[in-house]
């Protein structure tokens, strides 16, 4: 009896052995299950994400019937909107675009007028003489293409005759000329204006201006140009260095950086990566854009670069920034956002976009960049005091948002990553409430660094480290012109003229070129349309 019952424990002892081992097995398998799953849902949402960068629209702009959720009644309604009557409806005409003629004031004017014959001045009814009762006005816009010609610079040199004839030495005196800009060079100021400002603001490489100046009649190598380049950004160097000066004297910096690829460089294959940085100052500040070739995308550079600056730097989180020193760093909503845009760009194409995770935290960051809109024209300490009220609310509830919602969702999601970004850069997202210069985006520093970019895409790389610091220190000049409503042709032209025949180490003298100088002749500076 007693080995029946011994018998039977054991069976069922196996038994829930048997089952807890099943049990054990099914728990792994529906763990494997989900994370599978979820490998999948991530692997779709790449792909999604990838299909969307080659084949969908780049822009990150939020519709406008998607209104944010904070203010949609406010948004819809308009109490004092007066209900149009049939009149206006009927004759209210859109206004025409065209040709802002206000622009045509400096233009020269070429007159070309149009008189009757001698034998046809007569009256075809009496045979008296005709008069001139009216003129009837066409204006053209006339293109008269580029032209080259050679300028003789012709010194004439002076002796005395009588010294000549009676003194054992004669003086000589030579009439005094502008010095040029590359002695020996038959580059003048204008053609390396004309050069530079096509590589460097048309994104016209030199291998195309050399072949289109073939077309003028003349034939110059590229190595000649490109020659030229790099000795015409020895003297912008005078100008470059003043400038970097006043940024570091600035408590309000934005900077970016992107790729660049210089094939001959110490100790590196010719396909790996260097870095073109671009530091920026913010509205209130002298309209500076300063950019700095490194061969790494190490933290070094901007520390070195940035060397006695303290104050605010605004970066998009990359960590190399944070090895510079005596500064506060400053995150940027524009990269928090890209992160929501980008995990609702990789749902499913049937998903409810208006229910979802990744448009509320999108529509968060919408909500300060509309509350922003609003300060544009106030003070610093207007927009301060307007930040304190109205932005830091909206900021506290994101955060609440931000910590409610982490747990929800996978950490290697668009969704997950977004919240993990915010999250990680809150202290450096929030600074924008410190002080009313700052900005809550870096998006000054992205839209400064577009030029360059484009440039490269059509040059593509850079022969050697040299030409790539000639290509930084051309681009800041440039690209700083344009900022303060300068012509970079003519400006260009009017510093190459000016540098070789000043004292460069006068400063004053240098602080008399920048772009920002009441002495800039009225010719660099672009007509207003007013």
């Amino acid at each position: 009896m007693k080995t029946i019952e011994n018998s039977t424990k054991n069976q069922l002892n196996n038994q829930e052995e048997s089952i807890e081992v099943l049990q054990n097995k099914c728990a792994l398998l529906e763990q494997e299950n989900q994370e599978l799953s979820a490998k999948v849902a991530w692997y779709e949402e790449q792909i999604r994400k990838g299909a969307h960068q080659k084949y969908g629209a780049s822009s990150e702009k939020t519709p406008d019937d998607q209104l944010s959720f904070f203010n949609e009644a406010e948004k819809a309604m308009r109490p004092n909107l007066k209900e149009p009557d049939l009149e206006e409806i009927t004759y209210k005409r859109r206004k025409s675009k065209g040709l802002n003629k206000n622009t045509w004031a400096d233009l020269p004017v070429e007159v070309i007028e149009y008189h009757l014959p001698d034998e046809e001045e007569s009256c075809p009814e009496c045979s008296h003489p005709l008069h001139i009762m009216s003129k009837e006005i066409r204006k053209e816009i006339k293109i008269v293409p580029a032209q080259v010609k050679i300028v003789e610079h012709v010194r004439h040199v002076y002796s005395c005759r009588q010294c000549e004839k009676d003194n054992i030495h004669t003086p000589v005196i030579t009439a005094k000329a502008p010095a040029p800009v590359i002695p020996g060079s038959f580059v003048s100021p204008s053609l390396m204006a004309f050069v530079m400002n096509r590589k460097y603001t048309e994104a016209i490489p030199l291998y195309r201006q050399e072949q289109q100046f073939v077309n003028f009649g003349i034939e110059l190598s590229r190595q000649n140009l490109a020659n030229w380049m790099i000795k015409g950004s020895d003297w912008l160097k005078f100008i470059y260095d003043r400038l970097h000066e006043r940024l570091l004297m600035e408590t309000y910096i934005h900077a970016d950086e992107t790729t660049l690829q210089v094939l001959s460089e110490d100790k590196k294959s010719a396909t790996s990566k260097s870095y073109m940085w671009l530091y920026a100052t913010g509205k209130f500040g002298p309209k500076i854009f300063l950019y700095d070739y490194t061969p790494s995308r190490a933290g070094k550079h901007p520390k070195s670069f940035l060397q006695g600056f303290k104050g605010y730097l605004q970066t998009d989180g990359y960590q190399a920034y944070n090895d510079v020193e005596d500064v506060t760093i400053m995150g940027c909503f524009a990269h928090a956002r890209r992160g929501f845009v980008d995990a609702i760009k990789a749902l499913p194409k049937n998903a409810d976009t208006s229910t979802t995770l990744a448009k509320e935290g999108r529509d968060y960051c919408n909500q300060l960049f509309h509350l922003e809109r609003g300060y544009l024209e106030l003070s610093q300490e207007e927009r301060y005091t307007k930040r304190l009220e109205y932005s830091k609310p909206v900021l506290e509830a994101f955060l609440a948002w931000l910590n409610t919602n982490k747990p929800k969702v996978l950490p290697k999601s668009g969704l997950g990553k977004a919240i993990t970004y915010c999250l990680n850069q809150w202290n450096k997202l929030e600074t924008f409430l410190k002080d009313g210069a700052i900005e809550i985006s870096n998006n000054r520093a992205e839209r400064a660094i577009k030029p360059f970019v484009i440039g490269r895409k059509n040059w593509l790389f850079s022969k050697s480290p040299n030409g790539a610091t000639a290509s930084a220190i051309i681009y800041s000049i440039v690209e700083t012109a344009k900022a303060n409503n300068l012509s970079p042709f003519h400006y260009l032209e009017y510093l190459f003229e000016r540098l070789p025949n000043i004292d460069i180490t006068n400063s004053k003298k240098i602080d008399g070129l920048l772009p920002w100088s009441e002495s800039i002749p009225q010719s660099c500076k672009v007509p207003s349309e007013n």
